[in-house]
């Protein structure tokens, strides 16, 4: 149970929560952020995990910040990040409206979503800010989470999380009537549905959040045709009392890059008073039917992202056992009952990963990285059990299956760690 530390400046690292490792399994990316809580971090950066070289990969300018940054799975590696407003004011400053993805090689950032915030709108560019973008399994698609400035200027409680797709079918460029307006690399789209006042006891959600891709090559369906591409999510119900409800929520997406690009009922650029719709066939479907039970709900604390195994059988999350304990679990993209798959006495205590061999989960559980083993559920530490435990934002593992990365905070700042699994 051995682990190294891979920084040690005063400064704090912080790790995103998947795809923060090159293909290759040698480097790590990270931004600056003081533990995540504040956007000012004015680097991505990237560290060799064998020699601990670092390299700036990308710095903002005129007062923008940068963050969150993922790299792609395929070498020569591509970097996504958020970045902020250049030129901040009074009006248009960071918020969850007001920011944008870009991808970054050879020091160069690209904006991947363009910005459309007066009409008539764009099919294809977004009307506020995104946020966590992450590749695809193969790098050609990335997945991030919305939030819409038109909507939020209208009336902010239709200002509502969504899950969105960039895909590269080809550059946006709006009309440019607003200064806060630009140009995009990427076709972008929402692809959840959600409404301000969902029914209780309906599958309505009026949030959509934590996304993650569905197996290497998507998932088997029951008549046996294979759907490539799919997304599970959180949305958060109403239940029958009126509580809120996190559930698991899954949406298919179009087999061809042309049909993102199809309208369906609603436009997909939104409305003046709608929020951007999915296009055309896409809709989503709930998984998990937690009310019956004793602790209902995917649990928001810790903060995790559903990710699912290679093959695509299993979606995992976070939902409390009949004795109020943390544990993981996995359901079908097909759906059926969930599955229990850890029975700890501790509660599961991070955002997690699957090892790429699918037999397993890395977290933190015990103030301690483990392994979880799917088949038997059984709990193997990685590292020894500490007074304080590893952060729980990010336990990622390489895609050699041989390491993973998490943080701890050592002496008021937060550093980068990783720990061999074989």
């Amino acid at each position: 149970m051995t682990e190294k530390q891979l920084t040690f400046d005063d400064r704090n690292h912080q790790l995103t929560n998947i795809n923060v490792w090159t293909a290759d399994s040698q480097w790590l990316v990270y931004d600056l952020r003081p533990s995540g809580a504040s956007f000012t971090s004015l680097t991505i950066e990237r560290i060799n995990t064998r020699t601990a070289v670092t390299e700036v990969l990308y710095q903002a300018s005129q007062g923008a910040h940068v963050g969150v940054v993922t790299a792609s799975p395929d070498l020569p590696p591509r970097y996504v990040c958020i970045h902020g407003p250049e030129n901040p004011d009074a009006y248009w400053q960071y918020d969850f409206h007001h920011r944008r993805g870009v991808i970054v090689q050879n020091g160069v950032a690209e904006n991947l979503d363009a910005c459309d915030i007066t009409p008539p709108f764009t099919p294809g560019a977004l009307r506020g800010g995104s946020h966590v973008h992450v590749f695809s399994p193969d790098g050609s698609r990335l997945s991030f989470t919305y939030n819409d400035h038109v909507m939020h200027e209208w009336d902010s409680a239709e200002d509502l999380r969504n899950v969105g797709v960039a895909v590269p079918l080809h550059a946006v460029c709006p009309r440019k009537q607003h200064p806060r307006e630009y140009d995009g690399s990427h076709f972008c789209v929402l692809v959840s549905q959600t409404t301000a006042t969902p029914t209780p006891g309906s599958d309505e959600i009026n949030r959509a959040y934590e996304e993650g891709w569905i197996g290497a090559e998507g998932y088997r369906k029951p008549d046996g045709s294979q759907q490539r591409w799919a997304l599970a999510f959180i949305g958060d119900t109403l239940a029958s009392n009126g509580e809120k409800l996190p559930e698991v929520f899954i949406v298919d997406l179009p087999a061809k890059m042309q049909d993102y690009a199809l309208a369906g009922d609603q436009p997909l650029e939104g409305s003046a008073t709608r929020l951007p719709a999915p296009p055309q066939g896409v809709k989503q479907r709930r998984l998990t039917f937690s009310a019956g039970r004793r602790y209902p709900g995917v649990v928001s604390q810790p903060r995790h992202w559903l990710r699912a195994s290679q093959d695509g059988s299993a979606i995992a999350f976070l939902m409390k056992d009949d004795a109020g304990v943390v544990q993981l679990w996995t359901i079908s993209p097909d759906g059926g009952a969930p599955q229990q798959i850890s029975d700890s006495r501790n509660d599961i205590q991070s955002a997690f990963s699957w090892h790429p061999d699918g037999k397993a989960v890395a977290l933190i559980c015990d103030n301690s990285v483990m392994l979880c083993e799917i088949a038997s559920g059984k709990m193997r530490r990685v590292t020894a059990r500490s007074d304080q435990a590893p952060s729980g934002d990010a336990v990622v593992i390489s895609p050699d299956g041989q390491q993973v990365a998490f943080m701890r905070d050592i002496n008021g700042y937060r550093q980068i760690f990783t720990a061999a699994l074989s």
